[in-house]
């Protein structure tokens, strides 16, 4: 658990490369906004997390296999984080801002995932 990191993560760099030619002036790892986003435009109010899937408890493959060790413990852990997460966009748009959340199965597509980005920094 030591090895898991928080920020700069494979997935999370990879979207920061794809954002610099869209809209470079992003901040990172805001602790003074609720959840702490990956990415943030502060004057945009538009903040981006970057989810691991098996963390975050996304519905793709990764993310739907649970561990057969100690299965009760990371099944509550992972609906924790889910329930974690969701207050945190709900009191991000409390405050006005627009949240994106990025899987990590969707850095994969590149392209595709350059152009949600694109609609969302640029609307």
């Amino acid at each position: 658990m030591r090895a898991v990191k928080s920020r700069d993560t494979t997935p999370e760099r990879l979207v920061r490369r794809l954002l610099r030619p869209i809209a470079p002036g992003y901040r990172l790892d805001r602790r003074d906004l609720p959840g702490r986003p990956d990415i943030a435009y502060i004057g945009a109010r538009k903040a981006i997390f970057v989810h691991g899937c098996f963390w975050h408890g996304h519905d793709c493959a990764r993310g739907a296999r649970a561990p057969k060790a100690n299965a009760d413990y990371w099944a509550q852990k992972i609906a924790r984080n889910r329930a974690r997460d969701a207050a945190a966009l709900a009191a991000l748009a409390a405050q006005g801002w627009h949240s994106l959340v990025v899987w990590e199965c969707e850095t994969r597509d590149a392209p595709a995932l350059a152009a949600r980005l694109a609609r969302f920094v640029c609307a």
